[in-house]
């Protein structure tokens, strides 16, 4: 680490000293030759393809780096066009990166959300370069460019060691706010002052809470715990700046100009916030907290209809044993809910949120074709008719597996293959499939007692826990969605069962099903 951090200042000192340019553009020769190398090498893993072929890819972007610097030539758009090839190829792998997670670890996706980003400042930078006309002019131009190579990519990737170091509650909310703001940022510098004042207050809640954790975070060495806390304590005072900078410029309320902004906001940050910053996590960078999950997927795909692969009668009910969850004592009519599903009817109301409305709309088209949370848009109460089918575990990979097809009228409203299978410390979990074209979706949830109600989360209760949603395009692949799901099942004195089912994006809910359960009137004769 110390021979690759001490070969990208060496170069960079050799392109500084032999620059024709006047020193502001050194501002952002740092970040490409030295900052952002060296972050990436924080996260890095040492045997994937990235790091096999990394300096295939990185000496002639810094060699073309070093030629704009150095000697600009007639032909300068090819180098700038080799170093945004760079970028795009540092995207590539933050791409690939996320799609193996998902949005497991919020700390993982920061940091690939820096990757990916740093592909929007090789682009500026070569608009810059070969002056193509953004609408803006070359200095903003330029500015932006610095601005996703600091703010979008450093930043990113500093917050996500953060969290790999110290995640409380509040770490999530200061991240999508700190992670948002590069492009709220951009959208409010391009259509409207008001939204840049927005997006500047948000970042500036965001690196308070930020700073906050950095001061409260266990560092393996004091003097680490500095360098990152002065790092983003910088951040902080030129925030404040900014802020000065975007009431002038937009509102005429104050005086600071542009060219302050340039020297004490470009200084600030090059200097203080990404030298130390660097210094800082170089002394000791934390492992991912991330654990692949190993549990099995349904091998169904949404182009297999399942009505027509098996057959009713084998399995009266979801669970053959509730026992088999060993979740204490709930309520006697839940557990033969479960066992005897087919002995009950189902009434559903289906309560999309207002500010969902639109895209459920949207989606109704794409549902009717997958036949998967086909729901209706109104709020009328629906009965929800079906069988259970049964699957041959050879056709789809686990064990036990049944499918739970629910109709409302005519139109199939879910296709759901519910099985189960226990964790390696062999925590028992509902697994359950829906089958989408060429991929699954798959629910892990908890079964836990909440008094004599019964509660199914795909909310993790520990950090081991297999729970969530995922999406499974390839066997043992599995990209964790940003949804949550959660069940609360309760038997009222009369017998009649109750259900709440809620679900999130973001942590944000978006929809709502009150399901009433009754038992079927029993035959006469019986």
């Amino acid at each position: 680490m110390r021979k690759f951090i001490s070969l990208h200042f060496v170069l960079f000192a050799v392109i500084a000293l032999f620059s024709v340019d006047p020193w502001p553009s050194l501002l952002l020769t740092v970040a490409q030759i030295a900052y952002v190398p060296i972050a990436m090498k924080f996260v890095m893993h040492q045997k994937d393809w990235f790091s096999k072929y990394y300096f295939y890819f990185a000496i002639p972007a810094y060699a073309s780096i070093a030629l704009i610097q150095i000697s600009p030539v007639e032909w300068i758009a090819l180098p700038a066009f080799i170093y945004f090839a760079f970028t795009l190829w540092i995207a590539i792998y933050g791409l690939t990166r996320f799609l193996k997670k998902g949005f497991t670890n919020i700390e993982e996706f920061s940091i690939d959300l820096g990757l990916m980003y740093i592909a929007l400042g090789g682009a500026w930078f070569f608009a810059y370069v070969v002056d193509i006309n953004t609408g803006f002019t070359p200095l903003l131009t330029w500015l932006t460019a610095i601005h996703f190579h600091y703010s979008a990519l450093l930043l990113p990737i500093f917050i996500g060691l953060l969290g790999r170091l110290h995640k409380p509650r509040s770490y999530s909310v200061f991240t999508a706010l700190l992670l948002a703001s590069p492009m709220v940022v951009a959208i409010g510098i391009t259509f409207s002052r008001w939204i840049e004042l927005i997006s500047v207050l948000l970042y500036i809640v965001g690196l308070a809470g930020m700073i906050t954790i950095a001061w409260r975070a266990n560092f393996p060495k004091r003097i680490q715990k500095w360098l990152v806390f002065i790092s983003f304590s910088s951040l902080g005072v030129t925030i404040v700046f900014s802020l000065l900078y975007v009431l002038g410029n937009g509102f005429g309320l104050t005086a600071v100009t542009k060219d302050f902004m340039l020297r004490f906001h470009g200084v600030l940050n090059c200097l203080v916030f990404a030298l130390f910053g660097i210094a800082g996590w170089a002394l000791a960078v934390p492992s991912s907290n991330y654990q692949e999950p190993k549990f099995p997927v349904s091998r169904m795909r949404g182009k297999q209809r399942v009505d027509n692969l098996g057959a009713p009668g084998k399995y009266k009910g979801l669970v053959d044993d509730m026992k088999m969850y060993d979740i204490g004592d709930i309520s006697p009519g839940i557990v033969d809910f479960y066992e005897n599903t087919n002995d009950y009817r189902l009434f559903a109301t289906i309560r999309w949120r207002s500010w969902f409305k639109p895209f459920a709309f949207v989606y109704s088209f794409i549902s009717r074709k997958t036949e998967q949370i086909n729901l209706p848009l109104h709020r009328n109460e629906v009965e929800m008719t079906g069988d259970i089918i049964t699957v041959g575990d050879g056709l789809d990979g686990r064990e036990d597996v049944r499918a739970w097809i629910r109709k409302v009228g005519e139109k199939y409203a879910f296709i759901a293959l519910y099985s189960h299978h226990q964790s390696v410390e062999g925590v028992p979990f509902m697994n359950i499939a829906l089958p989408l074209p060429f991929s699954t979706m798959t629910g892990i949830l908890e079964l836990n007692a909440n008094g004599r109600d019964l509660q199914l989360t795909s909310r993790k209760n520990a950090a081991a826990s297999d729970a969530g949603i995922y999406l499974a395009f390839r066997l043992g692949q599995y990209f964790r969605l940003p949804l949550e799901e959660n069940f609360v099942v309760h038997e009222e004195t009369d017998g009649q069962l109750h259900a709440k089912h809620e679900m999130w994006i973001f942590s944000i809910p978006f929809l709502r099903i009150d399901y009433t359960i009754v038992k079927r009137a029993a035959p006469d004769g019986e």
